[in-house]
């Protein structure tokens, strides 16, 4: 999973190293799950050393956080910047939300495994992670939050709208809706699925006007 941050020198090299240990827990812990999934395995995956797993993470299970940390993170990015870029060339909040709908389906075309893993640990509540996943997962859901907001204040959406909720909706909509497409409908393209998911945003489902 790419990083979003560029850096030099050395930064630049541990980041690269991290990408790799990124790229295959994910892939190992999508295959067989985190408890079969070894430190070894993880290092032999991603053609490091073992002791570099440690040198740069204190523990799979501090790995593990970090991943949901930085992939979690990527999404944000992207919502945020789906939504900023419609409001530069003059779109209103529907289309901001719109645009974020597309983001988040590119994202999760892009990276499918670790989006099964991130919607799985959402439903446990055992985890070491879990306050990190729950704080990392606001974070993108308030982004979407922020839109809803600025859309009721300037009257584009109705003020009896529970802006928490529907956010969390829309987020969910896009993930259930992305994961389904990707395990048992893999033939669509994503402009199909968008195009589905842009008429339930926008109330044309009925076929109304």
């Amino acid at each position: 999973m790419e990083s979003s941050n560029a850096t030099t020198g050395g930064g630049t090299r541990r980041e690269a190293t991290r990408q790799k240990l990124y790229e295959a827990a994910v892939t190992l812990i999508a295959e067989q799950g985190f408890s079969a999934t070894t430190v070894d395995e993880i290092a032999e995956r991603a053609g490091v050393a073992k002791g570099t797993v440690y040198y740069n993470f204190a523990s799979k299970s501090v790995l593990f956080e970090e991943l949901l940390r930085h992939g979690v993170g990527l999404l944000t990015a992207s919502l945020r910047e789906a939504a900023e870029r419609t409001a530069a060339e003059g779109g209103d909040k529907v289309d901001a939300l719109d645009a974020m709908v597309r983001a988040g389906l590119v994202f999760i075309d892009r990276y499918p495994a670790f989006t099964q893993l991130y919607v799985a640990e959402l439903w446990r509540t055992n985890r070491a992670w879990q306050s990190t996943l729950m704080v990392v997962r606001q974070e993108a859901v308030a982004v979407v939050e922020g839109v809803l907001r600025d859309g009721v204040a300037a009257g584009e959406f109705s003020g009896e709208i529970d802006i928490q909720l529907t956010a969390a909706a829309l987020v969910g909509m896009v993930l259930v809706a992305a994961l389904d497409w990707k395990s048992f409908q893999p033939e669509r393209s994503l402009d199909d699925v968008h195009a589905a998911l842009s008429r339930l945003l926008q109330g044309r489902v009925s076929g109304r006007r």
